[in-house]
């Protein structure tokens, strides 16, 4: 499975919308349940979004979160997801109740858990959660993320996970130490959808990753969004008072939009 990876800089003139992507209604029909669960000891608390109208088996989408940790945003994410006809399950990172109360803090719960061994342990033990859902066609998985999480999946596909619905990183990190190697294990297709004016992610890792990519001919698609900054998809993201870090409309639409006609593709 095989593919040049598509490099694709988008000017989007779209009609201003009412609202950000992640407040859109979903159908009375979906709602989320909590799910606590263990892994080495620890408990965890993770998010399953399902639509009760739908009946029988569907494919499952996991959703890694934000530096934050899994607060009411990726509930949301999760909850569209199930209205778009997905089990979606958004797994824990940092242990139950466990949410990060400034930057500061966020920066070391994530620092914590950024070695690939340590997250890729996380991420297959939520998988196994996703799969073992009733509603869920096992053989029909993807995966998104944002910030953290987005490199979260992009981690996860570098590992040879083989996700036939493929994974989409939201303004997530690029530099993965495993970037070399794993893009010679890739399987999954891989979406990123990241800001061009992003200050977190370096420029040398962003020219890395597309060199990397591009040579192996990896079946990745990269999307630049011209003055989108970090957490382009996050309303009031430029409350925290980050420089670099702002909710940007027209790159939350078109990066939503493109991640529902990737997985509608995949899942065919």
């Amino acid at each position: 499975m095989k593919q040049l990876i598509s490099i694709l800089t988008f000017v989007f003139a779209i009609q201003c919308a009412s609202v950000p992507t992640s407040e859109l209604s979903v159908k009375s029909t979906v709602s989320g349940t909590p799910v606590e669960y263990k892994l080495d000891g620890k408990t965890y608390e993770g998010y399953l979004a399902t639509d009760s109208s739908i009946t029988g088996k569907r494919p499952g989408i996991l959703v890694i979160h934000e530096w934050w940790g899994l607060n009411e945003y990726p509930k949301q994410r999760a909850r569209q997801l199930a209205d778009l006809g997905y089990v979606a399950f958004v797994m824990d990172v940092y242990g139950k109740g466990i949410l990060a109360k400034d930057h500061v803090e966020a920066g070391k719960l994530s620092g914590a858990n950024g070695d690939p061994k340590i997250i890729l342990k996380k991420i297959y033990k939520a998988l196994e959660i996703l799969k073992s859902n009733p509603n869920v066609d096992s053989s029909k998985i993807g995966a998104i993320g944002y910030c953290f999480g987005g490199g979260g999946v992009i981690e996860l596909a570098l590992d040879g996970a083989d996700l036939k619905g493929g994974v989409v990183s939201f303004h997530g990190f690029l530099g993965s130490k495993n970037l070399a190697s794993g893009v010679k294990k890739l399987k999954s297709k891989v979406l990123v959808h990241h800001g061009a004016a992003d200050p977190f992610v370096p420029k040398t890792s962003v020219e890395n990753f597309i060199k990397t990519v591009t040579d192996a001919k990896a079946p990745v698609t990269f999307v630049s969004h011209p003055g989108a900054v970090h957490g382009f998809t996050r309303p009031g993201s430029e409350k925290h008072g980050l420089p670099g870090l702002a909710y940007n409309e027209k790159a939350d639409y078109a990066s939503f939009d493109s991640m529902k006609t990737f997985f509608a593709a995949n899942f065919k």
